[in-house]
């Protein structure tokens, strides 16, 4: 095996897909918590990427990747036995493991993959782990096997009810808070509006939180700034202080302003990849995804 290379590329859920790479620098160094840095092209933009899970004697990362921009386009489109020209890491503060009795966990979309790996080490140390795992549907619950392995509850919400519980995980999260059981901590990953209104509950009824931030990120060390966000009112930045900061004291607002940036750019720079034929278009990525398949399921008769 080659450093850097993907061992597994599959679309677990649309537009979203796990990955796993042969990279074991990182592997036998990184902590729960911490993430990496990629550059699919030599010219291309580096971009932050949670690790859902690790193996240091394999030697592998476990990514769960949604493509959404050219980039994570770009990497999901890339065959097995492909080398990632660039990945660096790990990076940022790994998450700290506190002594708890009862960690509540809430994840959503491609969050769900730090929920998993900081779950899992609490779990070691024999936390009770209780999970609120939302979607907006059912098919897109990505790794709840993972989820349900590592929980000793789990949770489902989805929004159109077609599974678990017919809601937002705001819903479950203020019912098991007023139940009257104590939680200790809950641990935040996901799209930012999702913990946004996961922190204002949390906040609500002082309990403490800990949110694992998503903002943009150029170089991962501190220097361009670009991740910066505030936290009690004192600027700090995601790649060097984080990614893991008070979620009672974020400002999600200016983090939602922040990430908005860049929304014109991101989508002709899609445009103009499409036309140019860089990267394949949803249609004849599904095309290529289902002939991949069919000759997989050839080669196991």
């Amino acid at each position: 095996m080659q450093v850097n290379e993907i061992l597994l590329n599959r679309n677990v859920a649309p537009e979203v897909f796990e990955m796993r790479v042969y990279c074991p620098d990182v592997a036998k160094k990184i902590k729960p918590g911490q993430f990496i840095i990629i550059r699919v092209i030599e010219e291309g933009e580096r971009i932050p990427l949670s690790v859902g899970d690790y193996d240091p004697e394999k030697g592998t990362l476990d990514l769960l990747i949604r493509e959404i921009g050219v980039t994570t386009k770009r990497l999901v489109q890339m065959d097995v036995g492909s080398v990632i020209p660039d990945i660096v890491g790990p990076l940022g503060r790994p998450t700290e493991i506190l002594e708890i009795k009862h960690l509540m966990c809430v994840g959503g979309g491609v969050g769900i993959a730090p929920v998993n790996v900081v779950a899992k080490a609490y779990r070691a140390q024999g936390t009770h782990i209780t999970t609120i795992f939302g979607a907006r549907s059912s098919n897109l619950l990505a790794w709840k096997d993972r989820v349900l392995d590592v929980s000793d509850e789990t949770i489902i919400t989805t929004d159109d009810g077609s599974e678990g519980i017919k809601g937002v995980v705001t819903v479950a999260l203020e019912e098991e808070i007023t139940s009257g059981r104590p939680i200790d901590l809950v641990f935040i990953a996901g799209p930012a509006i999702m913990m946004k209104f996961v922190a204002e509950v949390t906040k609500k009824y002082n309990v403490s939180s800990i949110a694992s931030l998503n903002p943009i990120m150029v170089d991962g060390t501190g220097m361009c700034g670009g991740c910066r966000v505030t936290v009690g009112g004192v600027t700090k930045f995601a790649c060097v202080d984080g990614p893991d900061f008070d979620g009672n004291a974020v400002d999600f607002d200016e983090l939602l302003a922040r990430q908005r940036t860049y929304i014109v750019d991101e989508k002709e720079a899609l445009e103009r990849a499409y036309a140019s034929g860089e990267i394949l278009t949803p249609e004849k990525h599904k095309c290529k995804l289902e002939e991949q398949c069919r000759e997989g399921a050839e080669a196991w008769k």
